[in-house]
């Protein structure tokens, strides 16, 4: 058995490099940027008040002024700033050369053609010229595109990116026993859950997920899954064979050429992982256990797929103090299921009596994933730990 940092890395390796495509900015958001987006213009492109009020000069605060003409966004004043005067400006309008400062209409007293300013801070109350960007300046790649970053764009007058292309991710579920959800189950028969949790990482990670017909325990299925996942940019088996997990599955995958990086991790749960290349097809293979195969989603497939499209791999453990007394740690890197509250300075998180693989209820209650080391000594209540964060609910 190989560790998490050995396994991660023989993962990340099979990810190759990413595949640029150019789309439109109205179907950008969520992608992941490849190349730099870069700035057509300046924005503001000229001063422009930040309120509603009177454009003037600072030199003139103290006297009564003239009002001699009105700005707008989009309608711009083209007279001059002479000494002691003012003009109407609105928020987004050009303030013209001259003026350096916009009083708030409420600091303010205006009697016909007549201002006199009755309060006056700091403030000038003008954005500048390029305050926000430059033409030439970039927004730089390696980051998915959120809703923030697709109006930057738009302001830069950007119409189009270049991305990486979403990863397209064949899954695979195997098992003689699993129906699909919404059938009736016959002795001995479960729900096939696990292909739906998947796809469900894939998506959050940016890939695009492919459900393959469930696989029978017969090599025939088998190899008809993975044909029909030929096309894919990654394929990702879980569980499927009854005579122990990935039994069938290595020896078609071995049929069809895989060289496979390893088989096993010293972690838990999840113990059972695969993974490898089938010609240039790359291939994960994750237990059948429920938790099990999605805590190595978490932790393997979900960076892979951000690493296939040039982004990091995304894995940032934070530091939480414990809310109980823990026993020692056995052989292997452990995830337990946690819950999260607020605390004094960090997090207090309390890892659920009950581990057990095959629960995803606890996984749905789950906040974080708190990680024990191989042979982490005993820890008392109080003590800094470790803890992966899981996407919940707000």
């Amino acid at each position: 058995m190989i560790s998490v940092v050995e396994a991660l890395a023989h993962v990340l390796a099979l990810a190759g490099s990413p595949r640029p495509e150019t789309v439109s900015l109205d179907h950008a958001a969520g992608r992941a940027l490849l190349q730099p987006a870069t700035a057509r213009l300046t924005q503001p492109p000229f001063d422009s008040a930040a309120m509603d009020g009177y454009a003037l000069r600072s030199e003139d605060l103290n006297g009564t002024l003239t009002v001699i003409g009105e700005a707008a966004a989009g309608h711009p004043w083209s007279g001059k700033a002479a000494p002691g005067t003012a003009i109407r400006i609105f928020t987004g309008a050009p303030v013209p050369a001259g003026y350096d400062r916009v009083i708030m209409q409420e600091n303010a007293r205006r009697e016909g053609d007549r201002l006199t300013v009755t309060e006056c801070g700091e403030a000038t109350h003008i954005r500048p010229r390029g305050g926000d960007f430059a033409t030439g300046d970039q927004l730089a790649p390696g980051r998915r595109l959120n809703a923030a970053d697709i109006g930057l764009l738009a302001a830069m007058n950007v119409p189009e990116v270049t991305v990486a292309r979403c990863p397209r991710v064949a899954i695979l579920a195997g098992g003689d026993e699993l129906i699909r959800p919404g059938q009736t189950p016959m002795d001995g028969q479960i729900i096939s859950s696990n292909d739906l949790a998947i796809a469900a990482q894939v998506a959050e990670a940016g890939g695009i997920p492919q459900i393959l017909p469930i696989a029978r325990d017969t090599l025939e299925s088998l190899r008809e899954g993975f044909a029909a996942a030929s096309d894919a940019d990654l394929i990702v088996t879980i569980g499927g064979a009854s005579v122990g997990d990935h039994d069938l599955i290595a020896k078609v995958a071995a049929e069809l050429g895989m060289q496979r990086s390893f088989y096993k991790i010293a972690m838990r749960p999840g113990k059972p992982l695969m993974a490898g290349k089938i010609a240039d097809l790359p291939m994960l293979g994750l237990p059948g256990n429920p938790v099990s195969a999605m805590v190595c989603g978490i932790l393997f497939m979900q960076p892979l797929i951000r690493a296939m499209q040039g982004l990091g791999d995304g894995i940032t453990l934070r530091r939480a103090r414990l809310d109980r007394d823990l026993g020692p740690e056995g052989p292997r890197q452990h995830y337990l299921r946690a819950g999260l509250r607020d605390g004094d300075d960090l997090p207090l998180i309390r890892p659920f009596a009950d581990q057990d693989s095959a629960r995803l209820s606890l996984m749905s209650q789950a906040d974080a994933l708190l990680v024990r080391p191989a042979a982490d000594p005993a820890r008392a209540a109080g003590d800094i730990v470790t803890y992966l964060p899981l996407p919940r609910q707000a």
